[in-house]
């Protein structure tokens, strides 16, 4: 069966220091909320970060509602500074979005992308919900990007 096709694909950039990719994004889910404003708290910490592993934060944008999602590793990498991960509402909702984060770096600073596909799978998601997520996403993953940078102190 063919796999779906995402609501949303967008990718934004930054840099920071290679180093800092795995002691903030791949060792603990402790510091999200240091760098991700939209992130409230981690409720539920994954105790290995391992495929398979999951979590969960409690998030609360700006402005708007606030609810639990989970996560799951898809795939880590950490010779190939690779980071793929399924997000998902947990109210049960089937939407979710999966998550990639790819470094390449060179005298130690990195380039970083950031991507995401978005799968809208009911009604209420696709017409109202997702769209406006998908806006707060592209703020909320540059202002991310920037605080990382921030915090490695690289910019």
């Amino acid at each position: 069966m063919p796999r779906a096709q995402p609501s949303a694909r967008l990718a934004l950039l930054s840099a920071y220091a290679v180093a800092e990719f795995d002691a903030v994004h791949c060792s603990g889910l402790d510091r999200p909320p240091e760098w991700n404003r939209a992130i409230e708290r981690v409720v539920e910490p994954a105790a290995e970060l391992l495929p398979g592993a999951e979590w969960t934060v409690k998030m609360h944008p700006r402005g708007g509602m606030s609810w639990l999602s989970r996560s799951r590793v898809e795939e880590i990498d950490h010779d190939g500074l690779c980071f793929r991960y399924r997000t998902w509402n947990a109210d049960g909702n089937p939407s979710y979005t999966d998550w990639q984060w790819d470094i390449v770096g060179s005298n130690g600073a990195a380039a970083v992308t950031v991507t995401w596909d978005v799968y809208l799978k009911t009604l209420d998601r696709k017409l109202l919900a997702g769209p406006l997520r998908q806006r707060q996403l592209r703020k909320e993953v540059a202002a991310s990007l920037t605080a990382l940078d921030r915090a490695t102190g690289t910019s």
